[in-house]
């Protein structure tokens, strides 16, 4: 049976964890691997992450030290996984229902590099408020998020062998989970392997995370990273039609 590595990064999370860990916990699935990789909390993470492994069925590794910042810590959960496939499910996101691995495993196979689905958008407190705004495409190759990442980060399973040869790249602050996700996406072409599209809500976002409490930072970083990725003469035409597009839909 294939076994799924789920990390988790937390960092005074005390409001938002415990959404996240029941998601985990009530998996049908149950060959889990859940790594919890903790900045030294300074509140009540922790102890909301040792109750949960009380109860929890599924094996489950906290860490706690201090890092360099949010993708220093998810290297560190690179680097522990131990699953066939790894996914980041970051404290105040949750898989989207109860089956949801069990249907991520259903589309695992040696040949498939990247399983991937849609995700939802939740308020604070976890409500539903309405599907990503960016959908997964039918067919998802590297060249896709040249129209921006259609795919998010929690719904983004990789094989871990190959996650793990291509860490995320320290000199971003906000965007190297879109970087990642590239690369990922390149070396699993490189290889001829599938990238899956599972054709499901597979996590749900809450609003207002890191990306979205940093926006202008985040956006020039992001075009940064498409510069690199898709060339600098490509990437500022595709953002000069961004802008047309939004302005011509304000005014209809």
């Amino acid at each position: 049976m294939k076994r799924i590595s789920i990390v988790t990064i937390t960092y005074n999370a005390e409001r938002t964890l415990q959404r996240t860990l029941d998601s985990v916990l009530h998996q049908s699935y149950p060959h889990i691997e859940h790594l919890i990789v903790d900045g030294a909390s300074k509140d009540a993470t922790l102890a909301i992450a040792e109750k949960y492994r009380a109860q929890s069925p599924h094996e489950i590794v906290i860490q706690s030290e201090p890092d360099r910042g949010l993708y220093d810590a998810m290297n560190k959960g690179l680097q522990k996984a131990t699953g066939d496939y790894v996914v980041f499910l970051n404290a105040g996101d949750s898989l989207y229902a109860s089956d949801t691995i069990d249907i991520v495993v259903r589309h695992t196979a040696d040949e498939v590099a990247v399983i991937y689905g849609d995700t939802a958008i939740t308020d604070g407190e976890g409500r539903f408020l309405h599907l990503r705004t960016h959908r997964p495409p039918e067919h998802l190759s590297w060249k896709s998020f040249k129209k921006g990442m259609l795919v998010c980060h929690q719904a983004f399973y990789v094989r871990t062998d190959i996650a793990r040869q291509q860490p995320y790249n320290l000199g971003y602050r906000h965007s190297a989970d879109v970087d990642w996700c590239i690369r990922v996406m390149k070396e699993a072409e490189r290889q001829s392997l599938a990238l899956v599209n599972t054709h499901t809500v597979l996590a749900n976002f809450e609003e207002g995370g890191n990306t979205t409490q940093n926006h202008r930072a985040s956006l020039l970083e992001r075009f940064r990273v498409m510069a690199v990725h898709y060339g600098y003469l490509q990437t500022l035409c595709l953002h000069i039609w961004f802008v047309v597009r939004a302005l011509f839909r304000r005014l209809r």
